[in-house]
């Protein structure tokens, strides 16, 4: 089996002043012995350097060094393994969103499930599902 994160779970296992930052931490830390494959995109990984790094974001951004270094450390986690877009990206993407709009903060969840469907050969309804939760939770 295989699983992924999007860049928020990423950015609250270094984030202190988070709720989320001991439960995200031990999640990350836990990838170290989890039997199953754990992908990240590019994009999650490209997303985390961004944002924990930018001060207008945290009060404490991490420094490029330190980003980077945390990211080096996951990527080389034995089970680990970078996922990215393949040739047949949009037309997964048009599959995984079907009749759900998707706009602002979901087109990266959107992204992401594309690339999963896309890299796992999982149905494509598996996929829109997930969407449409994740679009039901984030308009309560």
């Amino acid at each position: 089996m295989s699983y992924s994160v999007d860049v928020n779970v990423l950015l609250y296992a270094t984030d202190r002043s988070s709720p989320y930052y001991r439960p995200a931490r031990e999640f990350v830390i836990g990838r170290a012995n989890d039997p199953d494959i754990f992908c990240i995109a590019w994009l999650t990984v490209m997303s985390f350097l961004r944002i924990s790094t930018h001060s207008r974001i945290f009060d404490a951004p991490l420094t490029p060094s330190e980003a980077l270094g945390n990211v080096t450390a996951l990527l080389a986690l034995p089970r680990c393994r970078t996922i990215n877009e393949g040739e047949r990206f949009l037309d997964v993407y048009r599959e995984v969103t079907g009749d759900t709009p998707i706009r602002g903060n979901l087109v990266p969840d959107a992204h992401l499930a594309a690339v999963l469907r896309e890299m796992t050969k999982l149905p494509a309804m598996r996929d829109r599902s997930a969407v449409r939760s994740s679009v039901s939770a984030s308009a309560r």
